[in-house]
């Protein structure tokens, strides 16, 4: 039997032919996606990096500042979209749900007091009308087309000065790939790894552990696109209000929020009974999710672009790759740990992560890294002087 949430997801309670299907097409995709989404977002962080160092030139600001700002904004849009996407699937899907009363005996096996894995889906009938389907599909495809379209016509390309000027001359291929593990002789990239995956582990908890064992459990599968509706809108807003309070508090301050904000929702999970009667609290814990996730991914990335400027594409090739180790990690050994240490295992990523962060921010405390353009003017200026000194050396000489 396979179950369709608003989100457009299949859901299985068991391996069923249907579901048999649905892997021969679904994996395939994923991998597709994978494919296509990591050059992608390593593009972005990259143009966000150079954008902002130049905005921050010409303006006479501290690139870190605009950097921050530029990626707080970008995040405020992209995380909007879990609203109008979960909007839009659940008004088409909801044309088509009969809700159903979730008994009591299921209810006693929510959350992590219960191992939390075999839980049955409920509220929701089987795979919604083939018109409702169609419909979605029609309008991601149609999305996605005006996405391309937009990047197409009114994203201004960097110019070859820019690029050479801020990255360098452009190296083939095979170097700029090999330059991603090479990175990895930086102590301070090693460092970053466990906040990295972090990102990883804490995404992958929400979209999959809470809304399973949580909102699906509790409530029914027709609610799971409005919670992730609720966390889209946290995280959006909280991203672009974060971008521009990073120059005022730093980013420490804020990382330490962050983890402070997902350590008392973990720790509050662990004991809390969910239950229809609680509808609220369902909300709660997604809002303050996405409050604390708007600051990793706005602040890291930033953080990944002050770090290394002059190897910007291997840092957020790296970025990507160890943040989506975290999501593999996290979605492999979904099916086969209780829910109660799949929290300690977040918990424990945490941990580490405040550990290993601070040495890195103590180090850029105390040896900031420039930015290119300051670096290089910087570089210039005592060529010049060296020279300048070589030549009074010489006349004195003769």
């Amino acid at each position: 039997m396979c179950w369709w949430s608003p989100s457009g997801f299949c859901l299985c309670s068991r391996l069923s032919e249907g579901c048999r299907v649905y892997r021969y097409t679904l994996i395939p995709t994923s991998v597709i996606l994978g494919l296509g989404g990591s050059p992608l977002w390593s593009a972005k962080c990259t143009y966000l990096t150079i954008s902002g160092n130049a905005q921050a030139a010409r303006d006479g600001k501290r690139g870190s500042d605009v950097i921050n700002q530029y990626f707080g904004i970008f995040f405020f849009i992209f995380q909007s979209s879990a609203v109008w996407g979960n909007l839009m699937s659940s008004l088409i899907f909801g044309q088509d749900l009969t809700i159903v009363s979730i008994p009591e005996e299921q209810l006693q096996s929510c959350g992590a007091a219960d191992c939390g894995l075999n839980i049955s889906v409920n509220g929701t009938t089987t795979r919604p009308a083939q018109t409702l389907v169609w419909t979605l599909v029609g309008c991601y495809i149609g999305v996605g087309v005006l996405a391309m379209i937009i990047v197409a016509v009114f994203l201004d390309n960097i110019d070859s000065e820019q690029s050479s000027r801020f990255r360098g001359n452009r190296e083939p291929f095979c170097q700029t790939f090999l330059a991603t593990f090479r990175l990895l002789k930086d102590w301070r990239l090693v460092t970053l790894i466990p906040l990295t995956m972090y990102s990883g582990f804490e995404q992958s908890f929400l979209s999959g552990e809470y809304t399973k064992n949580y909102v699906t459990c509790a409530l029914g599968i027709h609610y799971v696109g409005y919670v992730m509706m609720c966390f889209g809108a946290s995280n959006s807003l909280c991203s672009f209000l974060f971008g521009r309070l990073a120059r005022y508090t730093g980013r420490a301050a804020l990382f330490l929020f962050a983890a402070l904000a997902n350590a008392s929702c973990i720790i509050a999970l662990l004991f809390w009974k969910p239950h229809p009667d609680d509808f609220g609290i369902f909300f709660v814990f997604p809002a303050l999710w996405g409050m604390a996730d708007a600051i990793w991914q706005t602040q890291t990335n930033a953080l990944y672009g002050i770090l290394f400027p002059r190897e910007k594409e291997a840092a957020f090739a790296n970025y990507r790759m160890w943040e989506s180790l975290g999501f593999v990690i996290a979605f492999a050994y979904s099916t086969f740990i209780c829910l109660e240490y799949k929290l300690y295992i977040v918990l424990a990523v945490l941990l580490l992560s405040a550990i290993t962060y601070p040495m890195v921010e103590y180090h850029e405390h105390k040896n900031p890294t420039l930015p290119i353009e300051e670096g290089s003017y910087l570089t210039h200026k005592t060529e010049t002087i060296e020279r300048d000194e070589s030549n009074i050396v010489s006349l004195t000489a003769m």
